[in-house]
């Protein structure tokens, strides 16, 4: 039987029109409005991931290497943008990948995972490798056009990067 999730990976606004938005980012919003709207109405489950850190986020190593402050927990930034999220269950991560999401996964027996979001090059990829990690028999897909990375460069080169690794573009 299939049990498939529908992973919303970081649709926050300083990813979107705050500290770290792009113009690709808000271009996306139409098709992940689509997409998420397509999967309530078809049962599918639903999950976010916030990116979240605190304000000692610059003394992290992740902070010395990009030293702006974005998406501190119970900030603007922080929170997910208007009218996506409808109560899902959310996953607060520190990192760029969520492991609590793979082990949910696996516990969850999914079967198949699709993920969307921002940004490709770093979370999505991230958290599509931990999963097929996790979970190697759940099958894997990325929707390109409801993901957005830092460039467009650097979204093509992800979404190469995750089809090497099994995981399936749509």
């Amino acid at each position: 039987m299939e049990k498939k999730l529908l992973v919303a990976v970081d649709l926050q606004n300083d990813f979107i029109d705050g500290a770290l938005g792009t113009k690709e980012a808000q271009a996306i919003l139409p098709a992940v409005r689509k997409r998420l709207a397509r999967a309530r109405a078809e049962g599918e489950d639903i999950v976010f991931t916030r990116d979240t850190h605190t304000e000692e986020y610059l003394n992290t190593q992740e902070g010395r290497n990009l030293p702006l402050k974005h998406c501190l927990y119970g900030s603007r930034g922080w929170q997910i943008a208007d009218g996506l999220c409808e109560g899902e269950k959310a996953f607060d991560k520190p990192a760029f990948g969520s492991v609590e999401l793979a082990e949910f996964v696996r516990e969850k027996g999914y079967t198949q995972v699709e993920l969307i979001g921002v940004c490709t090059d770093i979370c999505v990829i991230s958290n599509a490798l931990l999963i097929k990690a996790f979970c190697p028999e759940t099958e894997v897909s990325v929707r390109a056009d409801c993901c957005a990375g830092i460039s467009p460069q650097s979204h093509e080169t992800a979404l190469r990067a995750m089809q090497t690794c099994q995981i399936e573009i749509l």
